[in-house]
């Protein structure tokens, strides 16, 4: 192979490979949901929803913490987005192609390195922005008092919560796949490279092992046996 076909066939490798985990981690999202941390968090904030909201009062200082602590997440991941994105519409005047690496075809235009870097930084702006909103949402609506029977006002605070949280969660994967974009400025071997290692560990990091599902079935039994008793 030549040095100048290594982009064309390195780079779509490797975006294929992150592509092909993804539709992975959504299929065993939707199917098997205790099977990977998002899920599992999701069934958790909706256990934590059920029972702030069953005596507000109480609870209700504790809910807006816990919210205003993921809405400065938000918030910090945002501006740090928005910030990286800036800095590199100031240096896209620049045109020096960096050939540390074997294979960094200097012949490719630049531009579509910052280009796809500055879009990935974009994406994880707006994701955290969306986040921020749903939190600020929920930050209202779980204050307010459930009423007995009203399971469906404590599934609409439930399902704006996880929404929050499934966008912060796009944010957060979008500021992972610009790692491999970074890396692509110096060479499409660094960047097919760390797409491989990149998809290894998020495997890890978004699977569930039978221990930490077990604990949480357990968890939610208990606590429905105790909602039962009360009742």
């Amino acid at each position: 192979m030549e040095v100048e076909d290594l982009d064309y066939v390195l780079v779509p490798t490797g975006l294929f490979v992150l592509g092909i985990y993804h539709i992975w981690l959504l299929y065993t999202i939707i199917r098997f949901p205790s099977r990977t941390v998002i899920g599992l968090n999701e069934i958790s904030r909706y256990q934590w929803v059920l029972s702030i909201m069953t005596d507000p009062l109480k609870n209700g200082v504790l809910a807006v913490q816990t919210i205003r602590n993921n809405i400065m997440a938000s918030t910090l991941l945002a501006t740090t987005a928005i910030t990286i994105s800036s800095l590199i519409g100031v240096f896209a005047n620049s045109d020096s192609d960096t050939k540390l690496v074997f294979g960094n075809k200097t012949s490719l235009n630049s531009s579509v390195k910052r280009l796809s870097i500055s879009l990935c930084f974009l994406v994880a702006f707006l994701c955290n922005v969306q986040s921020i909103r749903y939190y600020a949402h929920v930050s209202f609506l779980i204050t307010c008092p459930a009423l007995k029977g009203k399971m469906d006002f404590i599934e609409y605070v439930a399902k704006t919560l996880n929404r929050g949280s499934h966008s912060w969660s796009l944010g957060l994967r979008a500021f992972y796949v610009s790692i491999p974009l970074v890396l692509w400025i110096y060479g499409p071997i660094p960047m097919f490279t760390c797409c491989c290692i990149t998809s290894f560990i998020l495997y890890f990091l978004d699977t569930t092992t039978q221990i930490t599902r077990d604990l949480h079935t357990k968890s939610f039994k208990q606590r429905e046996t105790e909602d039962t008793d009360a009742a």
